[in-house]
């Protein structure tokens, strides 16, 4: 991402040099408009023209503004950016809604990056059951992170709940060897294993021989997190599809759990 946003940064003095358009545009066809296809067409090719280290462009989409003005959305990945009819000028930033105090850009990744509580890959997860566990939860947890120390302190004294808990060693080698031994344990201990060490600061014991598919597991728990934007730790998932970052209180996810119940 930083890369990217390096180089996208770099596209505002690119674009003004004299890059010859794929497409040339007349004046009057400029002043009526240009055809959603003809003009997706036209920005793919000339960014790719001014811009040519761009990574592959997903989509490019007529942003519905008002007052008749030609914008375009131009996603690559998760990431997006505007720009022209012709591409010639691209800008990267949010746009907000000023009468509707509305975010655009955020409202739209976060409708890109939404995840559906039921598909989240829970074979790559271990539980942890209280009570009855008739509610549900998921976590994305790094073993080094204090705030998710902060977050199973407050998770301790909840009931009735089935806590989902992803593994997501996001901060540095430690992360990852801790979660490598605790998901190598046996899966029956890996619960207890994690919360010895999240709540009693005892650690994981390394397990040696560690078969490749259990270090697969971690890995595809990144690239989930990756794919759908999960930035830092924890993040919680709740059943109706609710996304909460951050150390959350008991009060708090007690309130998440009253909202998806509402939700049913």
């Amino acid at each position: 991402m930083l890369a990217l946003t390096s180089m996208l940064a770099l596209a505002l003095f690119l674009t003004l040099a004299p890059v010859q358009p794929a497409q040339a545009q007349s004046k009057s066809s400029a002043a009526k408009g240009v055809q959603e296809p003809t003009a997706a067409a036209a920005i793919r090719k000339n960014l790719a023209a001014r811009l040519p280290q761009m990574p592959a462009i997903d989509e490019v989409r007529a942003l519905p503004l008002t007052g008749g003005t030609s914008l375009y959305e131009v996603r690559v990945g998760q990431d997006i950016f505007y720009t022209d009819a012709q591409g010639r000028h691209l800008i990267q930033g949010q746009i907000i809604d000023l009468e509707s105090k509305r975010n655009l850009t955020e409202e739209r990744t976060e409708q890109l990056t939404a995840v559906r509580f039921q598909d989240l890959p829970f074979d790559d997860a271990f539980i942890i059951r209280r009570g009855k566990g008739e509610r549900q939860l998921a976590v994305f947890s790094d073993p080094e992170c204090g705030y998710c120390r902060r977050l199973e302190r407050e998770l301790a004294g909840i009931d009735n709940v089935t806590i989902h808990v992803f593994l997501y060693p996001v901060l540095g080698p430690q992360s990852t060897e801790k979660s490598q031994a605790v998901w190598c344990t046996a899966p029956a201990q890996r619960a207890q294993v994690w919360l010895d060490w999240m709540l009693k600061g005892t650690p994981p014991a390394a397990q040696a021989n560690c078969p490749q598919r259990n270090l697969d597991a971690l890995a595809r728990n990144l690239e989930f997190g990756r794919k759908h934007r999960i930035q830092g730790t924890p993040t919680l998932f709740f059943a109706n599809d609710a996304r909460a970052p951050g150390a959350l209180s008991a009060r708090q996810i007690e309130q998440q759990f009253a909202n998806a119940a509402a939700s049913k």
